[in-house]
């Protein structure tokens, strides 16, 4: 299998460069199955209803959330009726929705996609650790390819899980700091890493708001209004492919092959 991971979606200018390229990635590399963050897919801050049923009419076949996806309120009643838009497992169980989700491709092979988020730096929540093993537990044997989207700030963080997760699950993938890490790799037993995949949207600016803003808050401090940046718009995504024909995991599933960077400009 080929698996395509697209880093966090940021506004108009993210969903437009995933328009114009990504029907012609997943031909021209062969790819079986398009999964994405896309919290930050409304102007940089949350996800409508309409975006996520535009964003999964591309072809995206699952959506992973992290700290924003509560930023638009519309969401909260159409989240537990699209199990395709997950937010992370480890939030409360109160929330509506749901961080995992079990499928099959148009091809027939079976997958998960499991979403959460890390401690450090955000807001208060679950273990994630223990929460993917409950999570993880509920997948049913007969599922290939499992892949963990762990929305976190710090790289030690998501580097610990990835190693503890390392055997277990195909592919362990870091959101959330918006900047690509160059450590991509599939780890001693079996598990693609990358601390972050990066971001989808404008890379002129920072972190996909408004340079000018950012700036001046850093200068003054004072509470602004942020909007997404321009200029030098850039899909970053992981492209994993799994050793179908090798041996399994200690848990069952297959084997991550590779993971390669893959950095997309507008035409």
């Amino acid at each position: 299998m080929r698996i395509l991971f697209i880093g966090d979606i940021v506004g108009s200018p993210g969903r437009h460069i995933v328009r114009e390229r990504l029907a012609d990635l997943v031909q021209h590399r062969q790819i079986d199955l398009v999964l994405a963050n896309g919290e930050n897919s409304a102007s940089g801050f949350g996800i409508t209803p309409k975006i996520a049923e535009e964003l999964l009419g591309l072809g995206i076949e699952v959506l992973t959330g992290g700290n924003h996806s509560w930023d638009r309120k519309e969401i909260l009643e159409y989240m537990p009726h699209q199990p395709r838009l997950l937010r992370p497992a480890n939030f409360a169980a109160a929330n509506p929705g749901s961080g995992l989700y079990v499928g099959e491709t148009k091809q027939g092979f079976k997958f998960a996609v499991l979403n959460v988020q890390g401690r450090v730096f955000l807001p208060a929540n679950d273990d994630p650790f223990k929460r993917a093993d409950e999570e993880i537990a509920k997948i049913p044997g007969d599922v290939g390819f499992v892949l963990v989207d762990m929305h976190a700030e710090t790289t030690s963080e998501k580097i610990a899980f990835g190693w503890y997760l390392d055997g277990r699950v195909t592919a362990v993938v870091g959101t959330h700091t918006h900047v690509a890490t160059a450590d991509e790799r599939v780890l001693p037993n079996g598990t693609a890493y990358i601390t972050d995949v990066g971001m989808t949207g404008p890379h002129g600016g920072v972190i996909g708001m408004d340079r000018t803003a950012i700036i001046r808050k850093f200068l003054d401090g004072i509470p602004t209004r942020f909007e997404v940046a321009a200029g030098d718009v850039q899909m970053n995504a992981v492209l994993i492919e799994t050793d179908d024909s090798g041996p399994r995991n200690d848990a069952g599933r297959l084997k991550a092959k590779s993971i390669e960077r893959l950095r997309l400009l507008i035409d």
